[in-house]
């Protein structure tokens, strides 16, 4: 296995994330000195010719300050309105403290149409392209003066995962007020310990992961883990570490890992099968057999009308489904060459029985190989 340090030090593009509690407070609003301790550290990669993306919370927390309310508002108007008035206080810090080391930088809000319509994504992709040719970094946050719960990404360690998927980074860098993932909340139990390698998602490790939330933030450990497994199933490195420890930044792209970092698949998929798989929205799923599943896992085949055992909810031909396996756990997701109603006719039947019952030309392939993400084995 290739030393953890290593991988660090590859990497050309890298998205890092920084929580709320790490930027604002309820009484005093925005911490300027953390932003500007963040921009040299930025422009100091910027320099060795890493492209680096920000996804930064603390537009709600600014406003809260702001507006000198007592807690984080509950209902989405007075979210969006906090978020309206906090975001231009954040891009002003944030704005001020680049201009001081001399770096252009640029502001993205997105919302979750952003990804999951894949004509929207392709635009934004080629948007962090061009921003990236010109040498700019970008500074993403959620939309949340305009998302509502239908097209809300939830938190912003999701949407760092999004992002580092769709700029294909090498990296992301979770910073956070916590040293990292624990085998049990340290605040409660002292012989919590620090797991500094994670080299496969488990689920034990995903019960290490105890909901913590503070009053301004919105995610917790679950939503970091949450984005690691989206991001090692693209074989992007993940780091979560301490954002109130001094030159963090600079230590890890030193190779010295003082959080936890989780450790990339040996396998990447393609860009389009990383939007298909991790961002893409499913609009039903399909049941599968033990054969089919083995046959989607462990051989790279097409998923066909005879492997499948049921069908869930109501989908058109082209939508995007998510396949599971006999034991309820899901294996994939897939752009789907059938309707549900279409599937419900002919699941369990032979492909070359498919053309007589729908009376018409068919695919012989429910999910082709090529427009299937699998997940697992």
């Amino acid at each position: 296995m290739e030393r953890p340090g290593n991988l660090i030090l590859k990497r050309n593009t890298v998205v890092v994330k920084i929580g709320t509690n790490l930027l604002a407070d309820k009484t005093r609003g925005i911490d300027t000195g953390r932003i500007e301790a963040i921009a040299k550290s930025v422009s100091s990669l910027r320099g060795r010719g890493t492209d680096v993306a920000i996804v930064s919370s603390g537009a709600i927390g600014a406003g809260v300050a702001a507006l000198g309310l007592k807690a984080r508002p509950r209902t989405i108007p007075e979210k969006q309105a906090t978020a309206a008035i906090g975001q231009p206080l954040l891009m002003e810090a944030y704005e001020h403290a680049f201009r001081k080391v001399n770096q252009p930088i640029a502001q993205l809000l997105l919302t979750r149409d952003d990804f999951s319509n894949r004509g929207r994504y392709v635009n934004a992709r080629n948007t962090f392209a061009a921003l990236f040719e010109k040498g700019v970094v970008p500074v993403i946050n959620e939309n949340d003066t305009v998302a509502v719960e239908e097209i809300k990404l939830g938190d912003n360690d999701n949407l760092s995962a999004m992002v580092a998927t769709l700029v294909e980074a090498g990296m992301l860098l979770i910073l956070s007020d916590v040293d990292g993932l624990y085998t049990a909340a340290p605040s409660a139990d002292p012989r919590a310990e620090l797991i500094r390698v994670v080299e496969r998602i488990t689920p034990q490790v995903e019960r290490y992961a105890r909901k913590k939330v503070s009053e301004l933030s919105t995610g917790g450990m679950a939503t970091k883990i949450q984005a690691a497994k989206l991001c090692v199933g693209s074989g992007i490195t993940v780091v979560i570490a301490n954002g109130r420890k001094p030159d963090v930044i600079e230590s890890i792209f030193r190779g010295d890992v003082p959080g936890t970092i989780f450790l990339p698949s040996d396998t990447r998929l393609s860009t389009r099968k990383q939007w298909i798989g991790f961002v893409s929205h499913t609009r039903g799923s399909i049941v599968v057999d033990a054969g089919a599943s083995a046959a989607l896992l462990k051989k790279h085949k097409s998923l066909l009308p005879s492997g499948i055992l049921e069908i869930r909810g109501e989908f058109r031909a082209r939508d995007i489904v998510s396949i599971v396996g006999p034991d309820g756990r899901q294996i994939g997701k897939g752009i789907c060459d059938y309707s549900s109603a279409e599937l419900n006719k002919i699941k369990g039947k032979k492909s070359s029985e498919v053309e007589a019952v729908l009376h018409r030309k068919a695919p012989a392939e429910v999910v082709h190989r090529d427009n299937l993400a699998p997940f697992g084995e």
